[in-house]
């Protein structure tokens, strides 16, 4: 089975329960904070990796992240990429959560902001014919990340998230999956509707497949002339952090397995529904048999 190359961030993530998510000059009060392991890359390996996929996790750290190496290990994620930088502050994110589930997210890069040429490098160099590259836009200096993967012709899937300008000089001719939300989507296309955005992407990158999710509108596919729309699970909705990132790790598992595309949105759109229902990030993700009875409640 090909590995999963997972170049990217690790955060620890302070969660604050709140009424009503707090407006530009507004205090509001927790009624709870808790600190879980996050980051959308470190989500998104924990993810696969109970999907079932041979993932191996690249990143950096300070010292006061370190137990999120025990995290990536105990969530049968290889870590040996992941490096501990004595002078740096892992990058951490505070999030609000509204009692429908909906988040507001500042996000510190830290040491996810000072990954090395060198590092870059070798993660290429290391990959096999059928392995993927997955990125996210929480690291620094992403465009040379992807011209090294074009000259090595390696299989790369792209999560354009979050977006923050640096996005307009990526060259992603050669990503063979991209990833976006309506907002991502907007941010590559210059046009705010995901139906519109979606045809732009599909013209620009003609052999790319373009997955753009609308949260509980569901999703819309991509491929040159080929187009699939896919509903939302209903479900009652507790924190929406990562829901994203259980959708991508699920859904790379299953490329991974060779299963047909839209086969593989339906595996990572069940994950990400069963998220939602959890509280935190990367603790909310299903592992294989969570996953199998959620989908029993779906059919």
């Amino acid at each position: 089975m090909p590995r999963l190359l997972n170049l990217g961030s690790l955060c620890i993530d302070r969660v604050y329960q709140v009424d009503k998510i707090a407006t530009a000059g507004e205090t509001v009060s927790s009624k709870s904070f808790a600190i879980y392991p996050g980051g959308k890359g470190a989500n998104q390996s924990l993810a696969a990796a109970k999907a079932g996929a041979d993932v191996y996790h690249h990143g950096c750290l300070g010292e006061d992240g370190a137990w999120l190496i025990d995290v990536l290990c105990d969530g049968g994620v290889n870590a040996d990429g992941v490096f501990v930088l004595l002078d740096g502050e892992t990058g951490h994110a505070v999030i609000q959560v509204d009692e429908a589930g909906q988040n507001s997210i500042v996000i510190a890069g830290g040491t996810n902001r000072r990954i090395s040429l060198d590092m870059m490098e070798k993660v290429v160099r290391s990959m096999q014919d059928d392995d993927w590259l997955l990125l996210q836009n929480e690291i620094n200096d992403l465009e040379t990340v992807l011209e090294l993967s074009a000259k090595h012709r390696g299989h790369v899937a792209f999560n354009v998230a979050p977006v923050d300008g640096r996005e307009q000089n990526y060259d992603l001719a050669n990503v063979e999956i991209l990833i976006v939300n309506e907002i991502e989507a907007g941010a590559l296309s210059a046009t705010s509707n995901p139906i519109e955005s979606l045809e732009v992407l599909c013209a620009r990158y003609p052999d790319t497949h373009v997955v753009l999710t609308e949260g509980a509108d569901g999703l819309r596919y991509g491929l040159g002339s080929l187009r699939h729309q896919l509903p939302a699970f209903k479900v009652q909705a507790v924190d929406e952090t990562a829901a994203g990132d259980a959708f991508i790790g699920y859904f790379m598992a299953s490329v991974l397995r060779g299963d047909d595309m839209l086969e593989a949105i339906q595996h990572g759109s069940i994950a990400g529904a069963y998220a939602v229902t959890k509280p935190g990030a990367g603790v909310s993700i299903p592992t294989t048999s969570q996953f199998k009875e959620f989908k029993k409640t779906l059919s």
